[in-house]
């Protein structure tokens, strides 16, 4: 019985058999014809018919790179995203202390020096005028450096002789004085520990939230970093029966040994909630200056960035994951990271081989691929590796690329050259860092320009811009492959999810300006339109 039939539709499948259509039935969760007209001879009086007056239809877009507990949570918190100066975000975050409780936490997210005048790294004295009674925490755009105040640093226990912990970093003046920014997961952690967190019940309120905001966005999956808490969260919401989004759950580093030990493997689960690969940290991030590099920064001849995981313990880490069952998933940015990753990779992979496991079967994957050397720019085809990539992080870093990185711009952020190297990429937006909307990643992936037109016309390095079809995989089936779930997602075909997109305009027909005024009017998963704007 065919349960709903959608009808004038301009459908790209996808699909090698029948890339075009203009109707779909749809009987349960699944996909069971794909079309034209004559599919309403499978109505009966009971089908539910959806025109669609046109509009483009897609299969559902993931993303395949999302800190979901950190997108949740910024709803609630400071946001600092895109302020212009630091006299701005000073002044948001004095705002926010009017309207506290003397000792409560303030928290938020999204400074970057870089966009400010002279690109300073702001410091503790910035805030304590404003901020004489409450701790504060501030985490930058890239999520590896944060920005605290005295009497945050008094409540951790920072001092000026405090040792720094190791894959971390404490900023010091001239004089040794710790400043009030924190480099890396370890040092931060010394006050991210401190803060207050949202209870269980309270964080999957949250994800309700930013769940109805990715449906809008035409998100119909995600795959998350994020710790423990988060997949107690989507647990809980998957129990009430209100997770509506495909949830890929990679597994952090300390978490790791607890999944081997239970004996738990990749993909176990259901099509709603699933386990990923493992996740490592291998470096910091560009905005910090803290991602590992070959040769030092321009401009810093002392500065190489932070090991934040040392390559055997990596290799460690991995090969232990891929013998009980799990790829891995490793953050990886400035060059020497990529290297070591992909020579850890290599390793792996020969051990697989000599115990008869395909590649196929342990996806393994680089997380961001910002910068990689020329010599290694082939290796993740070779070696089977999956590049995960942000599109919007070129558009939004590239002033700082060139600031830091020079002539070495030219290998970053090129998920062309994976491509044409053969390796899969799976996109995905880094949020909190960047909005979850892949049609800005779409927008960024194709134009390699900013929304304001900058850096000119043709974009930044215009030869490594993408197809629009390139880019729409990059949401589907990369992600699908990546999970494990390409026989079911990523295609709009029979025995397929349903899970879809419609938009107001016609992607691969409209310049590449009017991407970003694009419009999502329908975004369905398993079979239910969870947000609708047409009739």
């Amino acid at each position: 019985m065919v349960d709903r039939l959608l009808i004038n539709a301009n459908v790209y499948t996808l699909s090698t058999e029948s890339p075009r259509a203009t109707a779909i039935a749809i009987s349960g969760e699944r996909i069971v014809a794909v079309g034209d007209d004559r599919l309403r001879s499978l109505a009966s009086a009971r089908t539910i018919i959806d025109d669609l007056h046109g509009a483009m239809v897609l299969p559902g877009l993931t993303d395949a790179h999302i800190h979901w507990q950190g997108t949740a949570s910024a709803l609630r918190e400071i946001s600092l995203q895109d302020i212009p100066t630091k006299q701005e975000a000073v002044q948001q975050v004095a705002e926010a202390a009017q309207r506290a409780r003397p000792g409560d936490w303030l928290v938020g997210r999204g400074w970057s020096q870089s966009a400010w005048p002279g690109g300073s790294f702001p410091t503790a004295a910035d805030l304590d005028a404003v901020t004489p009674h409450n701790p504060v925490y501030l985490a930058a755009r890239s999520g590896h450096a944060a920005w605290v105040n005295s009497l945050t640093m008094r409540l951790a226990g920072i001092t000026d002789s405090l040792n720094d912990p190791e894959g971390g970093s404490i900023q010091r003046d001239a004089a040794g004085h710790a400043t009030g920014i924190l480099f890396e997961a370890p040092a931060m952690n010394l006050v991210a520990r401190l803060v207050p967190t949202p209870g269980m019940a309270e964080l999957a309120g949250l994800m309700e939230r930013a769940q109805s905001l990715a449906w809008q966005a035409g998100l119909t999956g995600i795959h998350d970093f994020d710790d423990p808490s988060a997949f107690e969260a989507m647990q809980y919401l998957h129990e009430q029966g209100k997770l509506g989004l495909r949830v890929v759950k990679n597994i952090n580093k300390p978490y790791i040994d607890h999944a081997i030990a239970l004996r738990l493997r990749w993909g176990f689960g259901d099509d709603w909630l699933r386990l990923g690969g493992l996740k490592i940290f291998a470096d910091g991030a560009l905005g910090a200056r803290t991602a590992l590099m070959i040769d030092p920064y321009e401009g810093e001849p002392d500065n190489r960035g932070i090991m934040v995981t040392d390559k055997e313990e990596i290799y460690e880490k991995v090969s232990a994951a891929s013998r009980a069952g799990f790829p891995s998933t490793i953050h990886a940015i400035g060059d020497r990271a990529v290297h070591d990753v992909l020579d850890v990779y290599e390793t792996v992979r020969r051990e697989e081989a000599a115990q008869g496991i395909r590649p196929v079967e342990r996806r393994h994957r680089i997380e961001h691929v910002q910068l990689i050397h020329p010599s290694d720019s082939q290796r993740l085809a070779e070696l089977g590796v999956i590049a995960s990539m942000q599109p919007i992080h070129a558009t939004s870093d590239y002033l700082m690329a060139e600031r830091y990185w020079g002539a070495r711009s030219r290998w970053s952020y090129n998920a062309r050259l994976q491509l044409d190297s053969g390796a899969k990429i799976a996109f995905g937006s880094d949020s909190p860092v960047e909005p979850f909307e892949p049609l800005k990643g779409i927008h960024a992936a194709v134009t390699r320009r900013r929304a304001d037109g900058s850096p000119g016309p043709e974009g930044w390095y215009p030869e490594l811009r993408l197809t629009v079809d390139e880019a729409i995989r990059g949401y589907t089936q990369g992600p699908a492959y990546a999970a494990g779930m390409e026989n079911r997602l990523g295609q709009i075909a029979p025995g397929f999810l349903a899970d879809l997109v419609a938009l107001d305009r016609d992607l691969y027909a409209v310049p590449p300006d009017e991407l970003l005024a694009t419009q999502v009017v329908g975004t369905m998963v398993g079979g239910v339109w969870r947000h609708r704007q047409f009739d």
